[in-house]
């Protein structure tokens, strides 16, 4: 199963990046080349624990619905979601946040697999891994650039 661990640091408090990082509105404006919208269960504002969000996005150019769940939650320490139903198949991302020095340690651990076996594991290594994780940049660049300003 690919794994994509990344590492963002943030100059802004850990209770403000938490809350970014789980921020609806946020989240549909950081991701809006891919047209990716709330479409069911929570919709806006900031997500919580055992709550679900189903997204409708276009990934890599085409309409994909994606619903999720927040399993775990430790308030501003951590949260982990996972895909429920969508396109993939399994994925598991767990956000991590640590106060270092004046700043706050963003660690996303994004664990995939996709379906279609021995060509679905072609596609993460040709494709699929390199995408997710300019997607996952992206987003945490907006996070980044939001709690600092």
């Amino acid at each position: 199963m690919p794994r994509i661990y990344l590492e963002t640091i943030i100059n802004a408090d850990i209770n403000t990046v938490f809350d970014l990082a789980r921020d609806i509105d946020l989240h549909q404006r950081s991701t809006s080349k891919t047209k990716e919208k709330a479409i069911a269960g929570r919709t806006s504002g900031l997500i919580e624990n055992n709550e679900t969000v189903t997204w409708r996005a276009k990934h890599p150019g085409v309409y994909q619905t994606h619903n999720s769940k927040i399993i775990n939650m430790k308030k501003p320490y951590e949260f982990t979601d996972i895909m429920l139903n969508g396109t993939f198949k399994s994925l598991h991302h767990r956000h991590i946040f640590k106060e270092e020095g004046g700043h706050t340690l963003m660690i996303d651990v994004f664990d995939f697999e996709s379906p279609f076996g021995i060509l679905g594991k072609l596609f993460n290594q040709i494709f699929l891994t390199r995408y997710l994780t300019d997607f996952l940049l992206e987003r945490n660049n907006s996070i980044k650039n939001t709690a600092e300003l």
